[in-house]
C-alpha cells in the first residue's frame, strides 16, 4: 500500500508582512518609552511643583542654618517705673550634648579659649554627665566680646558648641526682691518632654521658676525670633542672612516701691523675718519683704549643689517666702481687733477690770505678762499696756464666738487675690472648727488663749498687715500687687465708726502715751504712729520656771525663742500707710533689731527718706554690713565648715532643685511650726501664756 507523502510548503515572507511586524514592535516600544517618559515627566512635575517647598527647605537647610532666638522677657517695674527685674546684654556659650564630638578635644579648646579655671571645668564635666542629650549645658555666660568672638570663629573645630548673643535676666536689688519676683531658669527635661517646644531647649532661653516670674510667665515671655546663617558643607560660617526679630514680652508694673522694698530688707538686718507695707487708701502693697533670702541672680545663672545645700540647711529658712508661707500665733497684735469685737458686742469701753497678775478660772490660774499686775484698767489702757488679764476676763464673759467674726472681717484667715501660688491662710478658730478638726469641744481655756493671740490662732504677715490697714481705714481693703489690678472702692467694715476710733486712739496710746511701744515713737515732726506690739510664745513655760524666773530668749536656742510682732499705721490721725513686721524667734534680744524700732524706721522712710537712710547707715555696720556683704561672709563660712567636698560634686549645677517656695526645707519648716503651735495649744497647762513685749528681756540695752 502506498503511503501519501505531504511536503510542508515554506512560509512566504513578504515586504508587507515585514513592514507590519516592524511597525507593531515600534509602536509597542514607543508606547513603553512614552509611558516611561510620561512617568518621568510626571515625577519631575511632582517634585518641581508639589514637592517644591519640601525639597527647597531641605536644600536650604544644607546651605542655611536656622535657630530660634530666645525672646526678651518683659521687665518687672515698680510703681514709679524703676526696674525690679530687667534684661542685660549677654554673650554666652553652651554645649548641646547630642551634637558634641571628640569631647576631650572640644573641652580642652574651650578651656584654653575662654580661660576657664579648674573648678569651672569640673562643673562643666559633671553637668555634661548628668544632662539630658538635648538639654543645653552652660559653659560660660556674661562673656566679653573678645572671648565670645574667639569661640565663634573656631566653631568648625567645636562641634556641639553653641555661642549665643542675647539677653539674660537681672535683678538689681538682689536678695531684697527674691521672694517677690522669684527667678528664671533653664527649662527642665520634664518640661521639654511635656511640651516638645523647641524653644525649651534653645541655648539662653529661660522661663519663670517661682514667684511673679512664674505666675506672670505668659505675659513676660514674648515670642521667639529666628536667626539664619549661610554655611559651607563643613559648617563654616559664610554670611548672616535676614533674621526674624523676637517680639519682647510685655512689662508688668507692680504697686511695690522698690526703694522701700530694699530699705525694709536691709532694715531687718540679721533677723529672720518679714515686712509688709500697705497703702491705706487703695490697698496697694508697697513692700513685701522676706529675709533672709537667696540671690535670684545666682539662681538664674544656675547654683551649685553646695549652694543649694547651704540654703536648705540654714535654720532661718531663706528659701521660704515668710510673708505668705509663714504662719505665726499673732500674739498681742490682735488685742486692738479683740477690743473692737468686744465693743461691737456691747462692752462698755469705760468698764475696768482689775489685773492682779493672775486670774483663776476653774482649776487653772492664767497669768499676765506683768507678774505684779496692772491694777484696774479700761479698754484703752488694756490695749496700751497689753494686759492679758483684761482680755481673759472680757472674752471669758462674752465668749470667743463674738471675736471670731470680727477677726475674719479684718482679714485673718482670709485668702487674697494675688498672683502667687504659695499662700497659706492660717486659722481663726471657733467651737465648730475645733469640733470638726479635733472632735473635742471648745473650752474656756481655748477662749482665753485665743484672746491673746495664742492657742489655735495662726496668721501670716500679709494678713496682719491687712488687719492693720482695715483698722486704720475702716474699710475692707483688698491687697493688690499688680498696678493694673487694684481693688478700688472697698466697702466699709461692718462695724461702728465710733468703736473703730476708740481702738485707733488706744493704738496711738501704745506708742505715744506710755504704752508698750514707746520705742516706736516717730522722729518726723508732725507725724505720729499708732501701733500694737506683740510676742508669740513657741514653747511651754513650766510653772516652776515661771516661779523661779522665765529663761531669757538670749539663753535659748534660736528655734525656742519667742516670735516678735508689730502692726502699725501712720499718720495716726489720718492713716495713709499700714505695716506689719514679724521676726521669727526674734525674742526682743537686740534693741535696734527689735520690731518697734524696725517699724519706726520703715514708716520714717515713707515720710522722711533721708532721716531713715541716716538711721540705717549708723546701725548697719554693727550687723556685719549690708545684705550682699553678709551673704558672702555666710557663704564663705559655710564652705569652710563643710570642708572641701569633691569638686565635681560641690560645683555641679543643681538641676533637680524644686522652686524655693516648694523646697523640702520649706515644707519641713512650715510643718514643724504648725505642729509646734498645735501642740502648744493642745497640751499647754493653764497659765502657760505668752510673756508680752519683751518683759522677759529686761536687760535689753
Amino acid at each position: 500500500m502506498k503511503r501519501a507523502t505531504f511536503a510542508q510548503s515554506p512560509r512566504m515572507v513578504t515586504e508587507a508582512s515585514q513592514s507590519y511586524s516592524f511597525s507593531r514592535r515600534a509602536i509597542l516600544l514607543g508606547g513603553v518609552q512614552g509611558a516611561v517618559g510620561l512617568a518621568l515627566a510626571g515625577r519631575m512635575a511632582w517634585l518641581a511643583i508639589a514637592e517644591n517647598e519640601h525639597y527647597s527647605t531641605l536644600s536650604e537647610s544644607n546651605r542655611v542654618n536656622m535657630t530660634l532666638v530666645p525672646p526678651r522677657r518683659g521687665w518687672i517695674v515698680d510703681r514709679h517705673g524703676a526696674p525690679i527685674a530687667n534684661n542685660r546684654t549677654d554673650f554666652r556659650v553652651d554645649i548641646i550634648p547630642d551634637r558634641l564630638e571628640n569631647k576631650g578635644h572640644v573641652l580642652g579648646l574651650l578651656r584654653d579659649i575662654l580661660k576657664l579655671p579648674p573648678e569651672e571645668m569640673d562643673r562643666l564635666v559633671a553637668d555634661l554627665e548628668h544632662a539630658a542629650g538635648f538639654q543645653p549645658v552652660q559653659v560660660a555666660e556674661n562673656l566679653d566680646w573678645e572671648r565670645f568672638a574667639a569661640v565663634s570663629v573656631r566653631l568648625p573645630e567645636l562641634p556641639g558648641v553653641a555661642p549665643t548673643r542675647g539677653f539674660s535676666r537681672s535683678y538689681p536689688a538682689g536678695a531684697a526682691v527674691a521672694h517677690l519676683t522669684g527667678y528664671v531658669g533653664a527649662a527642665s527635661a520634664d518640661q521639654y518632654k511635656q511640651t516638645r517646644d523647641p524653644l525649651m531647649v534653645t541655648p539662653g532661653f529661660k522661663l519663670g521658676k517661682d514667684g511673679l516670674e512664674k505666675t506672670l510667665e505668659s505675659t513676660l515671655r514674648g515670642v521667639a525670633g529666628q536667626k539664619r546663617v549661610e554655611v559651607t558643607a563643613r559648617g563654616k560660617l559664610v554670611a548672616e542672612l535676614a533674621t526674624r526679630p523676637d517680639a519682647p514680652g510685655a512689662n508688668a508694673r507692680l504697686t511695690i516701691d522698690v526703694g522701700l522694698q530694699e530699705y525694709a530688707a536691709r532694715r531687718l538686718g540679721t533677723q529672720s523675718g518679714s515686712v509688709v507695707v500697705i497703702d491705706c487708701l487703695t490697698g496697694e502693697m508697697l513692700a513685701m519683704v522676706s529675709m533672709p533670702a537667696y540671690d535670684p541672680n545666682a539662681f538664674s545663672d544656675g547654683i551649685s549643689h553646695l549652694e543649694w545645700k547651704m540654703l536648705s540647711d540654714n535654720d532661718h529658712v531663706p528659701l521660704m517666702n515668710k510673708v505668705l508661707q509663714g504662719l505665726y500665733p499673732p500674739g498681742s497684735t490682735v488685742k486692738p481687733m479683740n477690743g473692737l469685737a468686744l465693743l461691737e458686742s456691747g462692752a462698755d469701753p469705760g468698764q475696768r477690770v482689775n489685773c492682779t497678775g493672775a486670774l483663776r478660772v476653774g482649776n487653772g490660774i492664767f497669768h499676765c505678762h506683768k507678774k505684779s499686775g496692772h491694777g484696774p484698767l479700761d479698754l484703752k489702757n488694756a490695749i496700751m499696756q497689753s494686759c492679758d488679764i483684761y482680755f481673759y476676763e472680757m472674752v471669758r464673759r462674752l465668749g470667743y464666738d463674738r471675736i471670731a467674726p470680727i477677726a475674719r472681717a479684718v482679714g485673718l484667715g482670709q485668702k487674697f487675690d494675688l498672683p502667687f501660688n504659695s499662700q497659706r491662710y492660717g486659722t481663726v478658730p471657733d467651737p465648730e472648727w475645733k469640733l470638726h478638726k479635733y472632735r473635742h469641744d471648745w473650752t474656756v481655756a481655748d477662749s482665753l488663749n485665743a484672746s491673746i493671740g495664742q492657742g489655735y490662732v495662726l496668721a501670716n504677715p500679709l494678713q496682719l498687715a491687712v488687719m492693720a490697714a482695715r483698722l486704720a481705714s475702716g474699710r475692707a481693703l483688698q491687697p493688690s500687687i499688680l498696678a493694673d489690678h487694684v481693688h478700688r472702692g472697698a466697702a466699709p467694715l461692718p462695724v461702728s465708726p465710733a468703736n473703730l476710733q476708740l481702738v485707733r486712739n488706744a493704738m496711738y496710746g501704745v506708742v505715744n502715751e506710755g504704752g508698750t511701744g514707746g520705742a516706736a515713737r516717730m522722729l518726723v515732726p508732725g507725724v505720729t504712729l499708732a501701733a500694737k506690739t506683740g510676742t508669740a510664745q513657741v514653747r511651754r513655760i513650766s510653772l516652776a520656771e515661771r516661779g523661779s524666773g522665765v529663761l531669757k530668749n538670749a539663753s535659748l536656742p534660736f528655734k525656742l525663742r519667742d516670735h516678735a510682732l508689730f502692726v502699725c499705721f501712720a499718720p495716726a490721725d489720718n492713716p495713709r500707710y499700714a505695716a506689719a513686721i514679724v521676726l521669727e524667734h526674734g525674742g526682743h534680744t537686740v534693741r535696734n533689731l527689735d520690731t518697734p524700732l524696725i517699724g519706726r524706721d520703715i514708716m520714717t522712710y515713707l515720710f522722711d527718706r533721708d532721716r531713715a537712710l541716716a538711721s540705717l547707715a549708723e546701725a548697719e555696720p554693727t550687723w556685719g554690713g549690708d545684705i550682699k556683704t553678709r551673704m558672702a561672709a555666710e557663704s564663705a563660712a559655710y564652705r569652710a565648715a563643710a570642708g572641701a567636698p569633691p569638686p565635681a560634686v560641690g560645683a555641679q549645677t543643681e538641676l533637680n532643685a524644686t522652686a524655693p517656695t516648694d523646697a523640702p526645707a520649706v515644707r519641713a519648716a512650715t510643718a514643724a511650726d504648725v505642729a509646734a503651735a498645735e501642740e502648744l495649744a493642745n497640751t499647754a497647762a493653764p497659765g502657760n501664756t505668752v510673756a508680752e513685749d519683751g518683759t522677759t528681756e529686761r536687760d535689753v540695752p
